[in-house]
């Protein structure tokens, strides 16, 4: 006996699963977590509520899944042949990351969030940091299989080099980035890194 493929509300349509993404990002970048809400999220996407809970459970998972959705892809960097330009490459993705219109303004937000919510902010390392930094590893791996990196190089501080000075820049510090500064963060990772 064959499954029947199921029709009518049981099926999740992509683009209506987009359109509910692309709300929530507009509305946590318009109003915040904390005041976010599924209705106001159902509205600007056009959907009844059930079209969100149908997907996900709770605010936090649906607000997760969108910046997941948004966030770790932008992680991925082409192999460029050396760990110079795999790190030029992640540098500017931080950038381009922390930049974006929508997440320059949700990411303070959502940091605030999670100091308060222990829950949030485990959430977030597991469904947002978690796979950003396992895509960083893969540039690392990369490095060591090239011989530019020991093979005992620590993966962890590694990882909070690459992106720290250009978070602290961008969103502690508020300076914007000169066009030659992810160059010379990248010479002083390498020396960091002992390249």
């Amino acid at each position: 006996m064959t499954k029947r493929t199921p029709t009518g509300a049981a099926v999740l349509q992509p683009q209506v699963t987009k359109a509910i993404t692309e709300a929530v990002l507009d509305e946590l970048a318009r109003t915040g977590y904390a005041r976010l809400s599924m209705e106001a999220v159902a509205k600007r996407a056009e959907v009844g509520k059930s079209a969100l809970y149908r997907r996900w459970p709770s605010k936090q998972d649906m607000v997760l899944a969108a910046l997941s959705e948004f966030s770790v892809p932008l992680a991925e960097v082409e192999d460029t042949g050396s760990l110079r330009g795999d790190l030029l490459a992640t540098v500017k993705a931080v950038h381009d990351w922390l930049t974006h219109p929508r997440f320059a303004t949700i990411l303070p937000d959502l940091t605030a969030e999670a100091v308060r919510s222990p829950a949030l902010s485990e959430a977030i390392a597991k469904t947002i940091g978690g796979p950003r930094r396992a895509l960083g590893a893969v540039t690392l791996r990369r490095a060591i299989d090239r011989g530019e990196l020991p093979p005992d190089v620590d993966f962890e501080i590694a990882l909070d080099l690459v992106a720290a000075p250009v978070y602290w820049r961008l969103s502690v510090r508020q300076v914007e980035v000169e066009p030659d500064y992810p160059e010379r963060l990248v010479d002083h990772l390498l020396r960091a890194l002992q390249c």
